[in-house]
């Protein structure tokens, strides 16, 4: 609501950057390779100021984006707005994360100086057209929120307010309503030292604009305060890193965690204990002498198929190339958490995360190579000529929806000539990136793969059978797609708390910190998943189908279902989220980390499984 918005959006939120001076000037291949790293994602970067100023030094405010508070992906640029705007719009140059996060922070005309306070001053007189006054207008319904950027901490505000009884669904204007544009903005700059420390900045609820009562002189004003801190320079960003909720919301957060874990805890063990005491019985009953059988009735059960159990799925490439990708996926999240528990991601570091989930992608890629290739020569033979094709499917299985769903989504943006939208150049570099490490750690990884997989032949504990065994009927409850949904509903009650907390940060404005607990989660849906696959591919053989190759990676895999289903609940009833653009973007983005959920956790459930199988089926004796 309104309420909630103005709490969580009227508090500035501060960020900031290493200074361009910090980077090393060497050619040393080592301080190349030094510098190479810290430049990739930001992770290096201090918390320090990014400028150092004397008194009366120009401080240069920046106007980074514009757009609806419940919308995050719908931004726009500052000055698609009426406000002042210079004669020429000077962008500051940006790297690859900040642009990934849709900042293109311009050049203002606020004359700000360092410890300079300003009662008043007047930034420009503008006659406002009635389409400008339709765009103020709109904006204000809207509930548009700006960001600015002062010494690389931005600061939020509102555009305007508004004064109404009601609202129609057609968010059509209502003559009872009243449109306040806010003219007069208050900057408040805490500074130690020669270092900016701390920025706020309010409207003033006196200098407001009534844009229905016809008047179209609008003048637009400042003021700033310079108030000195102790606080060192080296902290100013400890305020912003903390945990945004309450602390009634963190033990909260904690109990519910915690709560889960106790609860998977004790769900996965006794499991556990009953697969055990079912497989003891199945070990000594597999086991009796030809005697202690001959007037018992006909065996049935896991045993029955062993000529079958080891029979390759049909579409073993695809099958494959899915493993491989899922297991270069489970790298990059490995890795993503890692860097967020050492404390890589903090709020100062803009757009960090993303540049490291592209560059760990790449990076990655030649794991995908190389379990593709190996688990494809190693089951199908190291001289099939066809497992150049599987490393094609290998590099293509994600990065190909990924392209797909990114060229609609941006050219929505385009066409509602977002921010969003990426420019030509920063596609290029991430094509590039693809092209030059990605694709080519690829092929690297699976001719390697292919390498190790020579003299390697696969061991199976019993000989396949040249024609497969018929599968008995079985009850609809205990057929494939009902197996999938069971799988997939135990391992989404573990997240689904923490679930709720990365939407809220992803998909809102909360600021979410508490990683050493997604790291957990993380672990207990590994743990989960592989638990629950296994106990399902046991079931499925002991009505004699063998066919649990595939079975098992979409059992593994059913949570990205869930996930993807959580999204509908999320949009309509946690969110405000409104329009096409955004829609389209939350959708379409969560479809893409819904499959990569699939591939990732598929893989997780058929590793666990093949390790099961091979397990059980060497322990007992086959003709």
């Amino acid at each position: 609501g309104r309420k909630n918005a103005d709490s969580a959006g009227r508090h500035c939120v501060a960020e900031c950057r290493c200074d361009a001076e910090c980077r090393p000037p060497a050619r040393s291949m080592p301080q190349r390779l030094m510098l190479t790293f810290v430049i990739f994602c930001g992770l290096m970067e201090s918390a320090s100021a990014n400028g150092v100023y004397n008194k009366g030094s120009e401080v240069v405010l920046y106007a980074n984006k514009v757009g609806p508070f419940a919308n995050p992906n719908e931004v726009y640029a500052f000055y698609s707005l009426p406000y002042c705007a210079p004669n020429e719009l000077e962008m500051k140059r940006e790297d690859l994360g900040p642009l990934l996060k849709g900042d293109r922070p311009t050049k203002t005309l606020y004359n700000i100086r360092f410890r300079e306070d300003i009662s008043w001053r007047q930034l420009c007189k503008l006659q406002l057209t009635p389409t400008q006054t339709s765009k103020f207008k709109q904006a204000i319904v809207d509930d548009y929120y700006f960001e600015m950027m002062l010494d690389e901490l931005p600061i939020w505000g509102y555009v305007g307010e508004l004064e109404t009884k009601s609202i129609n669904f057609a968010r059509e204007f209502d003559n009872t309503t009243r449109y306040f544009l806010f003219t007069h903005l208050d900057f408040s700059i805490a500074w130690n030292g020669n270092h900016i420390i701390e920025v706020n900045v309010s409207a003033d609820p006196l200098q407001r604009v009534d844009l229905g009562s016809g008047q179209r002189k609008v003048d637009f004003s400042y003021s700033v305060r310079w108030i000195q801190t102790d606080v060192p320079v080296q902290e100013r960003m400890n305020r912003y890193a903390q945990y945004s909720f309450l602390p009634q919301s963190f033990e909260i957060h904690w109990l519910s965690i915690i709560n889960s874990f106790v609860l998977v805890l004790l769900l996965t063990g006794f499991l556990a204990i009953i697969l055990m005491r079912v497989l003891k019985n199945d070990f000594s009953r597999y086991t009796r002498t030809a005697e202690d059988i001959e007037d018992d009735e006909e065996e049935t059960g896991w045993k029955l198929v062993h000529g079958d159990v080891f029979r390759l799925p049909p579409l073993f490439s695809f099958f494959c190339a899915y493993v491989g990708t899922g297991a270069q996926l489970f790298s990059l999240v490995f890795f993503m958490l890692v860097l967020a528990v050492m404390n890589m991601f903090y709020p100062g570091n803009r757009g960090a995360m993303y540049t490291a989930a592209i560059v760990l992608y790449a990076l990655t890629a030649g794991t995908a190579g190389f379990v593709s290739a190996h688990a494809y020569c190693r089951l199908s033979g190291p001289e099939s000529g066809r497992w150049a094709w599987n490393l094609v499917l290998s590099a293509t299985l994600f990065p190909a929806p990924l392209f797909l769903m990114f060229c609609f989504l941006n050219t929505v943006a385009i066409v509602y000539n977002s921010q969003a939208a990426l420019p030509f150049g920063t596609i290029m570099v991430i094509i590039v990136i693809w092209a030059l490490v990605t694709l080519p750690l690829t092929v690297i990884g699976g001719i390697i793969g292919r390498n190790m997989a020579k003299g390697k032949d696969f061991e199976a504990p019993c000989r396949t059978n040249k024609i497969p065994r018929e599968i008995p009927p079985v009850p609809w409850y205990r057929q494939g797609p009902c197996q999938v949904f069971m799988a997939g509903f135990l391992p989404f009650s573990a997240i689904y708390i923490e679930l709720h907390y990365i939407f809220a940060s992803v998909w809102g404005h909360k600021l979410y910190t508490l990683y050493g607990i997604l790291f957990i989660a993380f672990l207990m849906l590994v743990i989960v998943t592989s638990f629950i696959t296994i106990a399902l591919t046991y079931f499925q053989l002991a009505i004699e189908d063998h066919r649990w190759w595939w079975r098992s990676l979409f059992s593994g895999g059913s949570t990205g279902f869930f996930v993807y289903a959580y999204c509908f609940f999320y949009y309509f009833g946690r969110s405000g989220m409104f329009g096409f653009l955004q829609t389209s973007f939350f959708f379409g983005y969560m479809l893409l980390a819904s499959y990569a959920a699939f591939i990732m956790l598929g893989t997780i459930g058929f590793l666990s499984s093949l390790v099961f199988v091979r397990r059980i089926y060497r322990a007992i004796k086959c003709d």
